[in-house]
């Protein structure tokens, strides 16, 4: 457990709030390129760290990333025209660039010299495998983009779902890394089989053991650590261990162990201190990774089906997530389909902000107490002066990656070679485990 005081600065991330500096020295995705695809398109209101952003792409197909309120009398820009390069406030017609640069004050005169004297607050932008990625710290301690370790390459095929949800970040991420929790939440839709890995089928995914408790440990590391969840197989378990090894990269990527046609990570945003951007991510080769639209159905993620068009749940605490209790006696453990809605509905019942002064954990949340241990020591450093975690030379080597495999039990899991799923297979289409009930 947590004091108060520790919960509090593990969690919260607005204004100066140290978490939230620590992390505002690393690049962040805002939105899905998806979203301001159009070049003098809609602008997209986004919210990173308790600040209000305006998104959008212009004539040229720059996108800027900027503080949401006009530089004038603080209206909001997300409702201005967009045209000509540039984006213009409603109220009085300041027009602003990508870079923040007030082109226009068509209510000044123009000899008033004002439109030299003003600069609206904007962010460094980067497009890369989907997203639009910013960087919201000093301009002094920037560092330069660097392809995240699940999108190496700016052809890696990468498929997201995206969800905003309303609890604290920490409490997202300590689920993405805890693997003991699969075994029963997600049991239903992760199946024990007689097969030699963990391997994804049309409507669930399979994994070579039955056992519900696994011995952890973990190997630390400046970026973040990697920790191993080693559970007995179904086949040889006298002289071999299954090993699902999970890679936490600082401040807030979860690098899934994946199965036999794509790899699995995730990336949580803060939003503010009460809301998560939460997106979930299949990558990999082309012939293989899932189209977008097919891996958010398998997730139960698509807009005007689960989310409403802001990419917020459908399925709520108030209508208890849409579970399915006939689902549940007819055998499906949690009758909620999808696993980020069987995620989501215990991350929110936590509360917005989860009480760790009062959980009690045990051997199999080793992967809970490190990460906390990790980042109370990294908040804790960087008040004092130290660099953030993960950056400059503690940035995560561009080979680490997550892992699965079943191994001799003579074989450290640490030094098994751990490689990204990268072969030429044909990916299935998939397909939720059962529909989703009436509402």
């Amino acid at each position: 457990m947590l004091s108060k005081e520790e919960n509090d600065l593990l969690c919260r991330v607005e204004g100066d709030a140290p978490m939230g500096q620590l992390m505002r020295r690393h690049w962040h995705p805002v939105c899905l390129s998806e979203e301001v695809s159009e070049p003098d398109g809609t602008p997209v209101k986004a919210r990173l760290f308790g600040e209000d952003l305006v998104v959008f792409r212009d004539t040229e197909g720059r996108v800027g990333v900027m503080d949401e309120y006009c530089p004038h009398r603080r209206v909001s820009l997300v409702y201005g025209r967009n045209e000509d390069s540039g984006l213009r406030c409603l109220y009085h017609g300041w027009k602003m660039d990508v870079h923040g640069i007030v082109l226009e004050m068509t209510s000044e005169p123009a000899a008033s010299g004002l439109t030299d004297k003003v600069k609206h607050r904007a962010y460094p932008v980067k497009e890369w495998c989907g997203f639009i990625w910013t960087y919201m710290g000093p301009a002094e301690t920037m560092p330069e983009f660097t392809p995240p370790v699940w999108a190496p390459t700016a052809d890696t095929a990468v498929s997201i779902a995206k969800v905003l949800i309303p609890c604290n970040w920490a409490q997202v991420l300590e689920g993405a890394i805890d693997s003991a929790h699969s075994s029963s939440l997600h049991s239903s839709d992760f199946v024990p089989a007689r097969v030699g890995g963990a391997e994804a089928e049309e409507k669930k995914w399979l994994r070579p053991s039955t056992d519900k408790a696994p011995r952890m440990q973990v190997q630390r590391s400046g970026y973040g650590f990697r920790y191993a969840a080693i559970r007995r197989p179904i086949a040889n378990a006298a002289t071999h261990e299954y090993v699902r090894s999970t890679v936490f990269v600082a401040p807030a990527t979860a690098l899934i162990p994946p199965n036999n046609l794509y790899n699995v990570a995730n990336v949580n945003v803060p939003m503010d201190d009460g809301n998560t951007a939460f997106y979930f991510l299949a990558w990999g080769r082309p012939e293989k990774t899932p189209e977008t639209e097919t891996w958010r159905k398998f997730l139960g993620q698509r807009v005007g089906v689960d989310l409403d068009p802001e990419y917020r749940p459908l399925r709520t605490r108030e209508n208890r997530f849409w579970q399915d209790r006939e689902a549940m006696k007819a055998g499906n453990f949690t009758g909620i389909t999808g696993f980020p809605n069987q995620d989501l509905a215990m991350w929110v019942t936590m509360g917005t902000i989860a009480d760790r002064t009062n959980d009690r954990l045990g051997a199999s949340d080793l992967a809970i107490v490190e990460f906390r241990r990790q980042m109370l020591a990294a908040v804790q450093a960087f008040q004092k002066g130290e660099p953030a975690i993960g950056t400059g030379a503690s940035a995560i080597p561009a080979e680490i990656c997550s892992y699965q495999a079943i191994i001799p039990k003579t074989v450290d899991w640490r030094d098994h070679p751990a490689k990204p799923v990268w072969e030429d297979s044909d990916a299935p289409a998939l397909e939720p485990s059962y529909s989703t009930p009436a509402r």
